[in-house]
């Protein structure tokens, strides 16, 4: 098992904050983002933070978009239509999201919107 899957989301959360926000985004933003993936709403998330819940458990209680399967690219050097473990490649659609809106990426394109 992957050390990140037993990490808590909150742990994490405030440096996506921080990296969004160095380059101009905002957290409502990122946080219209997670919704999209995960279909948490601002209290749902915010009961996540609070409970340090894992990755594992983050996801095993979220909703996945159905369009998520239409994210694509390269994080960490792997493309994250190619990786195996469907735990690791939620948490990698959800950093590819994040880096996307730091890169300041269009919010409709971001959710896949048509």
């Amino acid at each position: 098992m992957h050390r990140i899957f037993q990490t808590s989301v909150a742990s994490v959360y405030p440096l996506y904050v921080a990296k969004v926000e160095r380059k101009g985004r905002t957290k409502q933003e990122l946080d219209e983002v997670i919704a999209w993936l995960t279909g948490f709403d601002d209290e749902a998330l915010q009961r996540q933070l609070s409970a340090q819940a894992t990755f594992a458990e983050f996801f095993a209680a979220a909703e996945l978009n159905p369009d998520a399967a239409l994210i694509t690219g390269v994080v960490c050097g792997v493309r994250v239509e190619d990786i195996d473990d469907p735990l690791m490649q939620k948490i990698r659609y959800l950093d590819k999201l994040v880096d996307e809106l730091a890169r300041g990426k269009a919010m409709v394109k971001i959710l896949r919107s048509a």
